[in-house]
């Protein structure tokens, strides 16, 4: 069995307080705090900028070593060029989050495309050759045209990630394409039965290869704390299993 980790996206909420971070913790501090309670985070930061290694080493020192960063792929490989014409942007940006792959830090990368981004499967078939294979990917389609079996076989063929992302909008079918898994998951409200069934898919999931949960962040901290609960129920808390 693989190891789960679970998250959310982002960490420097001060609206957290006091039901996730102490009340007199200082925001310098969330990172550290937040790794001692949960193995994984979804940075949203990098879609807008490329992050610096001295940011990156500052995060890597914050946080233990079992914890992992997702990054979401830069706003111009995504929304601006849409995939198209990207190898030199792709190559750009994975060189910029190196130093968390080589601190073994790095859980995989997010293209999230837009949601008026519909099908075409020649465009997605040249994007996925220029993905580096040493390095994990997942591609967050919200446009239904791309739920087909021609867009599942391309991601097979590259071993990235269908994104499973559920939204009060849209749902992701859930078909595995890659030997590992995401999860996005967008709701508005989770209810205690709700949240007992994702542990239940988690478990199952994490039979067969590493998983990456993420609930949305809001003002309230209730997807952290959905997230340490996901970790408790599911009894991985990021360690393998012996």
């Amino acid at each position: 069995m693989s190891a789960v980790h679970a998250g959310t996206s982002g960490w420097a909420y001060p609206s957290w307080k006091p039901r996730f971070y102490p009340a007199k913790l200082p925001a310098a501090k969330f990172l550290g705090y937040y790794a001692t309670r949960l193995n994984t985070v979804e940075v949203n930061y990098t879609y807008r900028t490329f992050p610096t290694e001295k940011l990156l080493a500052g995060w890597i020192a914050a946080t233990p070593q079992n914890f992992r960063f997702a990054v979401k792929a830069h706003q111009s490989i995504t929304h601006i060029k849409r995939l198209k014409g990207t190898r030199e942007i792709v190559d750009k940006f994975v060189k910029a989050i190196e130093p968390l792959r080589e601190a073994g830090r790095l859980a995989p990368i997010l293209f999230q495309l837009p949601p008026n981004f519909k099908c075409d499967l020649d465009r997605l078939k040249d994007f996925l050759e220029g993905l580096p294979p040493s390095t994990r990917s997942t591609i967050e389609f919200r446009q239904e045209s791309w739920f087909c079996e021609e867009v599942f076989a391309l991601l097979r063929s590259a071993n990235v990630a269908l994104c499973f992302a559920e939204s009060d909008d849209l749902d992701t079918p859930h078909v595995e394409t890659a030997d590992f898994y995401y999860l996005r998951l967008r709701k508005e409200k989770y209810t205690p039965k709700a949240r007992k069934d994702i542990a239940v898919r988690v478990a199952k999931l994490a039979r067969k290869g590493e998983t990456f949960t993420y609930y949305k962040h809001e003002d309230e901290p209730d997807g952290a704390l959905y997230a340490e609960e996901l970790l408790a129920a599911t009894g991985r808390e990021g360690r393998e299993s012996q």
